[in-house]
């Protein structure tokens, strides 16, 4: 694979001084006020063989809470009960999250190392749900720290490309 990624870079170049310098082993005060504004997270994880899953998040913003510089911790709400994430941090332990503001063409990723917290601890830790929909089965149940490796804020392209929050396009695709 290291072949392949210096091949592309030989015809398309390295990445720029400013988009390596980006990527930080901390949550700069941009990156934790993103974070403490975001309703939406997208959890990205693998099993040891790299059988990968991505699974959205979400809450009211500020859900996700920021500990300090290298820690979030992120609360788990009965969904459908597949415990695909929680599986795969068993045997990987590592993680990427990538949080969303609608209406707003920025990203932030952070990626790290995750360990699990058990109900009773989550419950002392934020004592309640944070969502704006609550519904029968709307629960805490676990939770996770995930140890920051790496935070930055991601290129805005994808969201220009896809014209992700304008729904007047959307409903135009549709027809």
């Amino acid at each position: 694979m290291t072949d392949r990624i210096d091949r592309l870079r030989q015809i398309y170049g390295s990445p720029s001084e400013s988009s390596s310098d980006k990527v930080k082993n901390i949550l700069s005060n941009e990156i934790i006020t993103f974070i403490n504004n975001s309703p939406f997270v997208v959890l990205a994880s693998s099993d040891s063989d790299g059988n990968c899953d991505a699974s959205p998040r979400g809450g009211l913003p500020g859900f996700v809470k920021v500990v300090d510089e290298k820690t979030l911790f992120v609360p788990d709400i009965k969904g459908n009960r597949l415990f695909q994430s929680f599986g795969n941090f068993g045997s990987n332990p590592k993680a990427g999250l990538i949080f969303f503001i609608p209406g707003n063409n920025k990203m932030v990723r952070v990626n790290g190392r995750v360990s699990i917290v058990e109900k009773g601890k989550v419950m002392e830790t934020i004592g309640h749900i944070e969502v704006a929909w609550k519904d029968e089965n709307s629960e805490l149940i676990q939770g996770f720290i995930l140890k920051v490796d790496e935070a930055y804020s991601h290129c805005p392209r994808a969201l220009h490309f896809s014209d992700l929050w304008n729904s007047e396009t959307i409903e135009s695709n549709r027809k």
